[in-house]
């Protein structure tokens, strides 16, 4: 388990990371969030880097065929030139992508056990084969609940969320800077999947709302996985909405409906103009639960 101050000082200070350029380079955009502290969006899911004396803190890292680009567009907004240590909020491909780069750089990529255990081994995501990642591109540095280190003069929090989104969730909270990326478990634009074939279900999605819920103020910015930012109060009626469904779900169970029933009767359909079409949530939602729940 990585204990407080373990990535900031007991690792070896990165080599110089040169980045080709490539001839069809996705658009990458950066916004200031203050305090060293940088959003990217682009790369295949939402990145955040915090500038540090000895090289960057970065959270997630894109689509693989993204990596040099996003790297150098953390390097230009930064001041630095390599990736001290590199946190993954979870196995997912568009999540990974930078890892090969920072891990024959030298640096350090941590995340939960779980998601070591996923890129480590072949898996199935959306009925598709996944290979393991090369072993240095694999996490070096495995957590399994709640700690914190100290990064640039911040304390840079994390947190589990199990059976969230995948089975190998982390939050990662900037408490200084009011800041919180939270991960494949919110979006503003859409009902983020839930990966239950890979040991999530919706009572995980639920109970990570509600945690995340309560580490935030009304105007905190939070981090999804995709799409523009949101705020504490976002979260909090994301979790509203989440503790209502959950109810109507168990009523469903009780009357013994099906995936299929559920879409049909569409409980979510007032939010849809928030966050889209909510067929393809609800089936896995309800899937999840037949999986996972014993109703009373």
């Amino acid at each position: 388990m990585l204990h407080a101050g373990a990535v900031a000082l007991g690792v070896t200070l990165l080599r110089p990371l040169a980045v080709r350029a490539q001839a069809a380079a996705p658009s990458i955009t950066t916004t200031d969030l203050g305090g060293g502290l940088f959003l990217f969006q682009g790369a295949g899911c939402n990145v955040v880097a915090l500038r540090g004396p000895d090289g960057a803190l970065m959270i997630d890292g894109g689509l693989a065929e993204n990596a040099e680009a996003l790297l150098r567009a953390v390097f230009a907004a930064t001041g630095n030139a390599r990736i001290h240590t590199l946190i993954d909020t979870h196995w997912h491909r568009d999540h990974v992508g930078a890892n090969e780069l920072v891990g024959r750089a030298g640096g350090t990529i941590v995340a939960h056990e779980k998601t070591v255990q996923y890129l480590s081994n072949r898996v199935y995501s959306s009925g598709k084969p996944l290979e393991p990642l090369p072993e240095i591109a694999r996490p070096t540095k495995a957590v399994r609940a709640e700690g914190s280190l100290e990064y640039a003069g911040q304390k840079v929090e994390y947190g589990y969320l199990p059976a969230a989104h995948t089975d190998g969730d982390l939050f990662v909270r900037f408490r200084a800077a009011n800041l919180l990326v939270a991960g494949g478990v919110v979006s503003a634009e859409r009902w983020p999947p839930l990966d239950y074939k890979n040991g999530a279900w919706f009572g995980g999605r639920v109970r990570a709302l509600e945690r995340l819920a309560g580490l935030v103020a009304a105007d905190t910015r939070v981090v999804p996985a995709h799409g523009r930012l949101l705020t504490g109060r976002d979260v909090a009626h994301q979790r509203d909405i989440y503790d209502e469904l959950f109810t109507t779900m168990i009523g469903y169970m009780n009357m013994g409906l099906g995936a299929e029933d559920v879409v049909a009767r569409n409980p979510l359909k007032k939010y849809e103009a928030e966050l889209g079409d909510a067929s393809e949530f609800l089936d896995s939602a309800f899937r999840s639960m037949q999986i996972a729940y014993v109703p009373d």
